[in-house]
């Protein structure tokens, strides 16, 4: 996988009888095609980062996240590709008390551990001390010099990636969609909006802290908003409608969602289609940011309550 080239994500129409209803186009960005693992707006956030380590002439990328986190194994593939050794801290130290049994039910930490990844689990009072620099230290004490990448990946360099996902042939959008976990991703695209164009951004966290955050890499504060309405209660929340809703639209337009973040966005557009929150004749881009290989923990869970499955 090379980190060095330009990746220019294709466009896919989406024919559903509600938006020839409405006047209204869409299409989806296809950025889980980037990579099995390192898909989407992970393969975005990654680059410069992976480049800045090696500028510093780091030879260990060490970064924090759950059990079932999209960019824990990304980091895990995206260094072991690139020569980097990977340290994931993860939330819930109660995982490691049988960690054989923990890696063989996740799939996400059993990928990432495959590709050289050192676990370190804490707990989730420790884990909110991740930014803290006397806990930074002892982890240096710990596993000695590396490359630290934040939670979820958001950083300058981050967003500086996230900017390329938009190109010249996008131009034609009046709307950019885009899921929101930390905050980076639409940054980036915010950046790189033409003026005639507006980023409406779907948060998976409940509240509207993610403004301030998303106003500290932003240049310009008046072409986008927060659409707070579609979060099912929450980071990985759902209920029975977002998991039929998942199904119905990749049997209808062969494209596969995750529930944590594309689904709810993806939900969140029709439903605004259908209440002509978008005028007669808008174009509509939402990107899709990845994020397919957490489906198989998400299905282990529904399983285990007899809920219906997402069709892989």
């Amino acid at each position: 996988m090379n980190f060095n080239k330009p990746y220019i994500s294709d466009n896919q129409k989406i024919d559903l009888p509600l938006l020839k209803e409405k006047s209204v186009e869409l299409f989806i960005k296809r950025e889980d095609e980037i990579h099995p693992f390192v898909s989407g707006n992970k393969f975005r956030k990654l680059k410069y980062n992976l480049a800045e380590a090696k500028n510093r002439n780091k030879n260990t990328l060490l970064t924090f996240g759950g059990a079932f986190s999209n960019h824990i194994v990304a980091t895990a593939v995206a260094g072991k590709l690139n020569g980097f050794k990977t340290i994931g801290i993860i939330r819930g130290d109660e995982l490691a008390n049988n960690l054989e049994k923990t890696i063989a039910e996740n799939s996400t930490l059993r990928e990432a551990q495959k590709h050289g990844m050192i676990f370190k689990f804490i707990s989730r009072t420790a884990y909110r001390d991740k930014e803290n620099s006397d806990f930074l230290n002892n982890l240096k004490t710990e596993f000695g010099d590396f490359y630290l990448i934040p939670e979820g990946g958001t950083n300058p360099f981050a967003i500086k990636g996230c900017e390329e996902i938009l190109t010249s042939e996008d131009t034609i959008f009046d709307y950019i969609c885009v899921s929101i976990g930390t905050g980076g991703t639409i940054s980036g695209v915010i950046n790189s909006l033409q003026s005639h164009q507006k980023c409406i951004g779907f948060p998976a966290l409940k509240g509207d802290f993610l403004r301030k955050e998303i106003k500290r890499y932003v240049k310009s504060d008046d072409n986008w908003m927060l659409q707070t309405d579609y979060h099912f209660g929450g980071y990985a929340k759902y209920n029975e409608a977002l998991i039929r809703f998942i199904n119905d639209f990749k049997s209808q337009t062969k494209i596969l969602l995750d529930p944590v973040y594309t689904a709810k966005m993806m939900f969140g557009i029709l439903d605004m289609v259908e209440n002509n929150y978008f005028f007669k004749g808008s174009k509509i881009l939402a990107i899709h940011t990845g994020g397919i290989q957490g489906i198989a923990g998400f299905n282990n869970k529904l399983a285990s309550k007899n809920k219906s499955l997402i069709q892989l």
